[in-house]
């Protein structure tokens, strides 16, 4: 686990440009995503996520000239996901800009994909962006009460999503994106029981991803166990700067960059 707690913002990016829904639906713009990611770069974000959120659904590939371009913007760690499927698409990615490659759909039909990765790139190249709910009712059921899902959100697996995790970490994945979809867009705090419940089973960094929506969400995600923290629509209309989150976390005693 890192020292200092990361801030990521995150683009969702659709047809190449940012979009912001709730729980991955009724998607609307948010800008063009070379210009939000100068503006992250220059308000001090440690990394940047630019995740293509209908890739996989669209079956197509992420807009690698968007990730040239965005690259060519930020001087900081550029994390890619969305529509990678293969070894060749990482090395696409990484030639492209990216420092980082994100997998989700892809791993889980196929899992010897992180193991693959993993050893031709290194495990710090390998993120497992790991989009999950809370099991319906009239679904199927986990151990754990968690499933990871697909498709950007939109497919259950049956999955139970704690035990995916660590399968993922053993395989090799230097990261992961955790993102509750139950939280996704909400603005009412990141899903604390689901960051401590995947910290319990792995000791790679964790991201925190899904729910940010005012500067006192943050450090109680730290306190679950992440070691990054990430979110989109705050950002992206102004609501909080990177400064307004870093300044809260040092307040409650979390060392930050």
């Amino acid at each position: 686990m890192s020292l200092a707690t990361r801030v990521i913002p995150c683009l969702d990016v659709d047809a190449g440009r940012v979009v912001k829904g709730v729980n991955f639906e009724n998607l609307r713009d948010a800008g063009d995503p070379v210009e939000l990611a100068h503006r992250y770069d220059d308000q001090g974000a440690d990394e940047l996520t630019f995740l293509d959120v209908t890739a996989s659904s669209g079956d197509r590939e992420t807009t690698y000239e968007v990730v040239r371009q965005t690259a060519e913007e930020v001087f900081i760690p550029l994390t890619v996901g969305g529509g990678v499927r293969t070894v060749d698409d990482v090395d696409r990615l990484l030639r492209a800009g990216a420092d980082k490659v994100g997998i989700n759909t892809a791993a889980i039909a196929r899992p010897e994909v992180i193991d693959e990765v993993a050893d031709r790139f290194g495990a710090q190249v390998l993120v497992l962006s790991a989009d999950v709910r809370r099991c319906r009712p009239d679904g199927e059921h986990t151990d754990s009460g968690f499933e990871v899902t697909t498709h950007g959100g939109r497919r259950g697996t049956g999955i139970d999503a704690i035990a995916w995790c660590a399968q993922a970490a053993a395989r090799g994945a230097g990261e992961i994106l955790l993102n509750s979809m139950d939280a996704d867009g909400t603005k009412a705090g990141f899903d604390t029981e689901l960051i401590a419940l995947v910290r319990g089973v792995v000791d790679i960094p964790i991201i925190a991803s899904g729910g940010a929506g005012a500067v006192e969400h943050f450090a109680p995600a730290v306190r679950a166990g992440a070691d990054a923290v990430l979110a989109a629509s705050v950002f992206h209309y102004g609501q909080l700067t990177i400064s307004d989150v870093k300044d809260a976390l040092r307040a409650e005693g979390i060392t930050v960059r």
